[in-house]
């Protein structure tokens, strides 16, 4: 039985009498003494006490993970070099960003969204905008450009996100050359994001009923160029580490999680199908068509961060496959669906200083008439209406099952908007993976979970 000290100066052993029939060995944690009571005198408690072990300390890892400064604390109890206890410490971040969609309107909630898990942004769009378009009935209308171009964009942020993930897990071990390729690799298609959306991260680029607004020119160029670049570059990372002595020897065994452990800890993603099972919701519960794509579901057998690696380093072969067909496929058409109650306007054209509205565009929407005008003011400032209901709408990102539940109440702003994020429930078998294991395998297995905080403090 463990109970914290109620009072100093107190022993749950001591009687009124001043005898006791039990002893008790005491233990620091971050709530205060603990004391673990049995049966004994009070002259088999001092004795245990004075036998305590002094070398059982709880510490403050880190931050170790470029992702985990000053927003994740990691608690350990150590034995030796021996991971006694492991506690992840989050809300440290705390954006505010599901309470702040309450007050914007729909299509406005996607500049919250794609701040979340700051490294799969196109993905967090995704899993909302079709929550809403579920709400709006709309599914349907969405052109079929407009979908094969979010699956384009999320399947290009499955490969940057893995390049990081890749990147930093390397960097933590040592492997300085895997960081180098790593972000190397990602500025190419950092480059292709900032041609098409203008921005390299945070692009609220996807909107309900489709698309801010269409490819540029020469962008599709550029994309087919990044596959042959990659495709040669891939390779290089098997020479790195792949077979690399000292990679598995490192990641081999360590930040074990096995099927039993995924299923009841929810954890999804690389980490659910490092333990064999095939578990993807592109092929599960595809979305955005992606049951017409022909693509592999990667897996290992080895449950631990090694399998992992592998896994991220074989997906992105498999986002690169998909790309080529996303770009076979383009055929001309409108990006947004035809009701102009919902559609913002997404044939936009950047004036000279690449930040406002073209003067061609303004005097378009002026010179139309006087009704078009007013109702393209309404529908910036007061947004369109969502009729009321709920919806929860589940999208397989780079870290795992992403699902937006979106909640109307027949308003033109959320009445609530709450996201399941991988790298929150993922986070949890941080504890599974560590206890047991050395302290320094502590750094291997939360580089494996690839947590983003920004997913996890919402």
């Amino acid at each position: 039985m463990s109970t914290p000290n109620p009072s100093p100066g107190h022993h749950p052993s001591s009687s009124p009498s001043g005898t006791a029939s039990s002893t008790a060995s005491a233990r620091e944690t971050t709530e205060g003494t603990v004391y673990t009571v049995t049966g004994g005198d009070w002259d088999e408690v001092v004795q245990t006490a004075a036998k305590s072990d002094d070398e059982r300390i709880i510490v403050n890892m880190g931050p170790q993970h470029p992702s985990t400064h000053g927003v994740l604390r990691l608690i350990l109890e150590i034995d030796g070099e021996t991971v006694t206890e492991a506690r992840c410490g989050i809300g440290y971040l705390h954006t505010g960003i599901e309470k702040n969609l309450e007050y914007r309107t729909w299509t406005q909630g996607t500049t919250f969204v794609t701040r979340m898990d700051y490294l799969t942004p196109f993905f967090n769009e995704a899993a909302y905008c079709l929550a809403v378009e579920k709400l709006l009935g709309i599914e349907d209308q969405v052109p079929d450009r407009a979908t094969i171009i979010r699956v384009l964009l999320m399947e290009l942020n499955r490969l940057s996100s893995h390049l990081v993930a890749i990147a930093t897990g390397g960097m933590e071990l040592g492997a300085t050359t895997i960081m180098i390729y790593g972000f190397r690799d990602r500025e190419l298609i950092l480059d292709i994001y900032e041609l098409i959306t203008g921005l390299r991260m945070n692009h609220a680029f996807i909107r309900p009923g489709g698309l801010a607004q269409d490819l540029p020119p020469g962008a599709v160029d550029q994309i087919r160029e990044f596959v042959k670049k990659m495709r040669k570059n891939l390779p290089e990372y098997d020479k790195l580490a792949t077979g690399n002595p000292i990679f598995k020897a490192r990641m081999q065994d360590v930040g074990y999680l096995d099927l039993a452990g995924c299923m009841a800890l929810g954890a999804t993603g690389p980490i659910l199908r490092s333990t064999g099972l095939p578990h993807d919701l592109r092929k599960s519960q595809p979305y955005c068509g992606y049951e017409t794509y022909d693509f592999d579901v990667p897996t290992a057998d080895t449950c631990d961060s090694y399998g992992r690696f592998l896994i991220r380093l074989e997906e992105m072969r498999q986002s690169l496959r998909i790309v080529e067909q996303c770009l076979d496929r383009l055929q001309p058409g409108p990006v947004m669906v035809a009701d102009k109650k919902i559609a913002w306007p997404a044939q936009l054209a950047l004036g000279p200083d690449g930040l406002g509205n073209s003067l061609d565009h303004i005097k378009n929407i002026m010179g139309t008439s006087m009704e078009a005008l007013i109702h393209h003011f309404k529908l910036v400032t007061e947004g369109f209406r969502v009729p009321p209901g709920q919806a929860y709408v589940a999208i397989e990102s780079p870290k795992g099952e992403l699902g937006a539940h979106v909640v109307s109440d027949g308003g033109t702003r959320p009445y609530r908007v709450h996201f399941r994020d991988p790298s929150f429930t993922n986070l949890q078998a941080m504890a599974a993976m560590c206890e047991g294991g050395q302290v320094a395998d502590v750094i291997v297995a939360v580089a494996s979970i690839d947590p983003v905080m920004g997913g996890v403090d919402r």
